[in-house]
């Protein structure tokens, strides 16, 4: 038999805070992280606003947390992920693990995209000398760092997984682990993502995508608009999520809190194009329907989504399609909210974060919001607009999260309300 898959220890840096407790806090009141880009560098850009991690509205500083010598060997991506994971640890009350317990955990914790800055200055100091280009500069820009340096920092011996999926890596990572422990491979997954690349390369690479919000860069709190009729374009953000998965049975045997249980996860590909989803919604579809398949529910059972709905014209539009086209009637049943109002789009650490607040809004029985949305396309679904509200009574709390990266690929989650 499969064995059951539980949350049991959660760490967030964000644009809405530096904690679990202040990030959803500001998440349900409807509060907004983005900020305008004030560095003359992003002067002639057509984007100038971004969600950076913020520590009581105040732009956070990982070198208040870590020696210079140690920010000399990391990426500040990685830096997130580790104070997000001791958060989640602690919060998980696994810190001092035992040897056989460090022997059955594992980590698996993503990006979406390299340190592009780290990249540009790097080829300025090759230009001065080869020896000025620094010993640090591989591990620095590897996907896979971050996850490399939380299991050495704590001694995990268990799968040391990383996922770079683009904007589904954070979703991957927790359902990749959700797997891992439900077939036997550990008991314990330290997983997530993580992102810092904001960068004026990469806000103008995706301006010339045409992919970013450039017509509010005087009101940043009002650039990221999911399934707004005025939403153009999505937000960069930063920061990390991580979650504690843990096997059912351990769990419960050394008193954990359980905040949710993992049900399902769902995996598919549009097969279509490089950057923009499958017009039909198809491979939006094809992931939710096989997280719920996997969880082994029926689709009457889902009241949230989640939704991955960056605010952009054409991917929220598809996501809505394919949600229509899935549940059909069962629509006027279902929430759906999309979290990147207040924090921007976090590129590879999106899919965590949105997992967390999924996650506390099964435990809590509150729908985050959808902020910005003000004038609504499609009323035929509660897109949970402004502010957060109630989640409507049902036997059992179930939702699912979705995450779709470039290249077509995407994931569900599917995460209830734990009963026992």
């Amino acid at each position: 038999m499969h064995r059951r898959v539980v949350v049991t220890g959660i760490g967030v840096l964000s644009p809405m805070g530096i904690s679990l407790k202040e990030s959803w806090t500001n998440i349900i009141l409807g509060k907004c992280g983005i900020t305008k880009l004030q560095s003359p560098e992003y002067e002639h850009l057509p984007c100038k606003v971004a969600g950076f991690v913020k520590d009581n509205g105040v732009e956070f500083q990982l070198s208040e947390h870590f020696k210079k010598t140690e920010l000399k060997t990391m990426a500040p991506a990685t830096g997130y992920a580790l104070l997000a994971a001791k958060q989640a640890l602690q919060d998980a009350n696994l810190l001092n693990m035992t040897d056989d317990m460090k022997e059955n955990t594992g980590v698996a914790v993503g990006m979406g995209m390299v340190d592009l800055g780290d990249i540009c200055r790097t080829y300025d100091a090759l230009k001065k000398g080869y020896h000025h280009v620094s010993p640090f500069f591989v591990p620095r820009i590897l996907p896979n760092m971050a996850a490399g340096n939380i299991s050495i920092k704590y001694g995990f011996q268990g799968p040391n997984h990383a996922v770079s999926t683009a904007c589904a890596t954070g979703a991957h990572a927790i359902g990749d682990s959700f797997r891992f422990i439900k077939n036997g491979y550990a008991n314990v997954m330290v997983c997530g993502g993580t992102e810092a690349c904001i960068s004026p390369l990469s806000i103008a690479a995706f301006c010339r995508l045409r992919a970013l919000s450039t017509s509010f860069n005087d009101m940043p709190e009002k650039a990221s608009r999911p399934f707004d009729k005025d939403r153009e374009g999505f937000v960069m953000g930063e920061g990390s999520a991580i979650l504690i998965l843990e096997e059912l049975q351990q769990a419960l045997g050394r008193g954990a809190h359980i905040y949710a249980e993992i049900l399902g996860y769902g995996l598919s590909g549009d097969a279509s194009h490089l950057t923009a989803p499958h017009s039909d919604g198809i491979g939006a579809l094809l992931a939710m329907r096989r997280a719920i398949q996997d969880a082994k529910i029926k689709l009457d059972e889902i009241t949230y989504i989640n939704a991955h709905a960056t605010s952009t014209p054409l991917g929220d539009a598809i996501e809505t399609k394919a949600i229509k086209k899935l549940f059909g009637s069962h629509c006027s049943n279902i929430a759906v909210s999309s979290t990147k109002g207040a924090h921007g789009h976090l590129l590879g650490a999106a899919g965590n974060l949105e997992a967390v607040f999924t996650v506390k809004a099964v435990e809590d029985g509150i729908l985050p919001p959808t902020i910005n949305l003000e004038m609504i396309e499609d009323r035929e679904i509660n897109f949970v607009p402004v502010n957060s509200q109630e989640w409507k009574k049902c036997d059992k709390r179930i939702a699912l999260k979705n995450a779709f990266g470039f290249g077509g690929t995407n994931a569900c989650l599917c995460i209830s309300q734990f009963i026992e």
